[in-house]
């Protein structure tokens, strides 16, 4: 993989006509450790964000040892990159033969499960041949909660409602060797209190099932960066989580789960594409909708842009763009703002696209190919470089 100090730099010596996936592995170590050092407790990465072997490795290598991971592709990948990793299968509906796969050839033993049926499910594909039940199963119960601080709910899909969360802990107490209760307050959570409301039904499904938890996962939704969405300080979130934690009804031992996606990947990569044309405020350029702005086009993300121009000079307007397929929902309506002179044969440098950009990527029209480069440069925004400080007199988290 080439090297370069920065986006601008790759522009000048590659004239590229097919977009360029710019990768920082310093931003990806440095969220890393901020988690691993920072979260009071153990932090699994999901895989679903950015499942690339270059950052698994990078996450391995400063101290992430645990990987939430959704589908048996996911659990064959990350087994293949990290044959130490502990994988953990969370997502809560698995087909059995994706279950009995993940447990007896990868050594998978933590599942999700959100419903009397999946539990029935796991229990059986774990058996052994002479029909005895798993004794080494680590079973986490989903609940449903609120995703009303976040910029995208998970609020729907997934879950036991509160009603019906303690038999369910009870049935799954029965077969499980490890007991968890986990949730997921949305993506890009931008409150701390997220997290409260959740524990606080956590905490009454525990009372109500009266079983010994020997985990709380609090799943996803750690925000990172992007324009309009400027989140409170990562340490507000972790402080909040560890005292609500330790007021639960759960086991003296009980672990403390996370499961950062976009908070560990967003600032390791960004894309740099080339304006085909312009007509009025709207640019063409060479990736959009079915490539790595996805979330662009299909849920208003607003990414940090940047011209990477010397000699554009006027003032800033705000633009929209079309992307290269002949599909008219290839269209991301931004505003993005840059100068106002930009013109065909320019680039833009789309930034926070490691979480989700990628991952997201297809070949559809024939608009796939993104040459891979690592950059050295600093993220166009970041949580962990230390830029983000607040006055100590308004560094406290209230619990009213």
């Amino acid at each position: 993989m080439q090297h370069f100090p920065d986006a601008r730099s790759v522009v000048r010596a590659l004239a590229p006509d097919e977009p360029v996936i710019l990768n920082r592995p310093h931003a990806a170590a440095r969220a890393a450790r901020f988690f691993v050092e920072k979260f009071p407790g153990k932090s699994l990465y999901a895989v679903k964000a950015n499942p690339s072997p270059d950052l698994f490795r990078i996450l391995w290598d400063n101290g992430v040892t645990h990987f939430d991971v959704a589908s048996i592709a996911e659990v064959r990948l990350t087994r293949s990159v990290l044959p130490d990793a502990t994988l953990c299968f969370m997502h809560p509906v698995k087909s059995r033969g994706a279950i009995r796969e993940a447990y007896f050839d990868h050594g998978v033993k933590t599942f999700s499960l959100d419903s009397s049926e999946e539990l029935a499910k796991i229990v059986e594909a774990t058996r052994d041949a002479d029909g005895n039940d798993a004794p080494d199963l680590r079973l986490c119960v989903r609940l449903r909660v609120s995703s009303e601080h976040a910029a995208l709910s998970l609020a729907s899909k997934f879950g036991c409602d509160l009603t019906e969360a303690p038999v369910l802990l009870q049935e799954t107490r029965q077969y499980a060797d490890w007991l968890g209760v986990c949730f997921h307050v949305g993506s890009q959570a931008m409150s701390p209190f997220a997290y409260v409301q959740a524990l606080d039904r956590t905490r009454a499904a525990i009372a109500e099932a009266s079983v010994v938890i020997d985990m709380i996962d609090v799943g996803g939704g750690f925000p990172s960066v992007y324009p309009g969405m400027e989140p409170p300080p990562l340490e507000d979130y972790f402080t909040i989580i560890h005292q609500h934690f330790y007021a639960l009804p759960i086991a003296y031992n009980a672990e403390l789960w996370c499961e950062p996606g976009r908070a560990l990947c967003a600032e390791y990569s960004s894309l740099v594409v080339k304006v085909e044309k312009r007509r009025g405020e709207e640019l063409y350029i060479n990736d959009g909708a079915y490539g790595a702005l996805f979330d662009a086009a299909h849920v208003d993300w607003k990414f940090p842009v940047r011209p990477l121009e010397d000699d554009l000079i006027k003032p800033e307007m705000d633009f929209a763009f079309y992307g290269p397929t002949c599909d008219d929902a290839d269209y991301m309506p931004g505003p993005f703002s840059l100068p106002e002179d930009i013109q065909a044969g320019d680039y833009i440098e789309i930034g926070m696209l490691g979480a989700y950009g990628a991952a997201m990527k297809t070949d559809f029209n024939g608009f796939g190919s993104a040459e891979r480069i690592i950059v050295e440069d600093e993220p166009m925004a970041s949580l962990y470089d230390g830029s983000r400080t607040r006055p100590a007199a308004d560094n406290v988290v209230s619990l009213r």
